[in-house]
């Protein structure tokens, strides 16, 4: 798994190159945080102002970009390669994060936070059951997942896609029902279940959790 997750990284990088090559700056940044601000208006979600936020996987215009007036820790292992790669990314814009370049399995911290974000993230991890440890170690009670996932329609494609390399990006091919159970053995409350977009192979969910984590 971990040669496969170093493959997806250096996908994910190429990726981001070409998808934002011909996209003006500042005008991508505007079309992204309204895309956050629709989604929060879609789960029916208002951030409260000073609340303690972990943008885990933000890549390099994750929802931090929105949350101006929240203490925000933003995490991804490939910082270093969006500011270095992209000219939409660079840490000066956002003076009330906190960003640091560590994959989530490597993130340890005393904090507990408020409302939690792993956003297009959590398929890309190495290794997902320490992720998900990694997310409930760092919540209080009734600390607020989103959470957002592709997830397979069919049982075949799901298992031919983990035999071969069909989707480079994602390392994790699960369905819904096997997501909800990793939240929900662990003792997470699925509130909500948002639909965001129907294609064949995946449909893209977005998780709305209240984590209760067990001590």
């Amino acid at each position: 798994m971990k040669l496969r997750w170093k493959i997806a990284q250096a996908a994910e990088i190429r990726w981001w190159k070409q998808y934002l090559n011909k996209k003006d700056k500042d005008s991508y940044l505007v079309w992204k945080k309204n895309y956050w601000q629709d989604l929060l208006t879609e789960l029916e979600l208002q951030i409260p102002d000073a609340a303690s936020c972990l943008d885990a996987g933000c890549g390099p215009a994750g929802i931090f970009t929105l949350l101006e007036h929240q203490k925000v820790l933003a995490l991804d292992p490939l910082l270093a390669a969006y500011q270095q790669n992209l000219a939409h990314f660079d840490p000066k814009d956002y003076p009330y994060v906190q960003f640091k370049a560590l994959p989530l399995e490597s993130f340890y911290s005393d904090q507990r936070f408020d409302y939690i974000f792993c956003l297009n993230a959590i398929n890309h991890v190495s290794d997902l059951d320490a992720c998900w440890d990694r997310l409930f170690a760092v919540a209080h009670k009734d600390s607020r997942l989103l959470i957002s996932i592709d997830a397979h329609n069919y049982s075949l494609f799901k298992y031919l896609f983990r035999l071969l390399p069909g989707d480079i990006l994602h390392p994790h091919q699960y369905d819904l029902k096997e997501y909800q159970e990793m939240i929900e053995k662990r003792g997470g409350h699925i509130e909500f279940i948002l639909n965001k977009k129907k294609e064949f192979f995946f449909n893209y969910y977005v998780l709305s959790v209240v984590l209760n984590p067990k001590t």
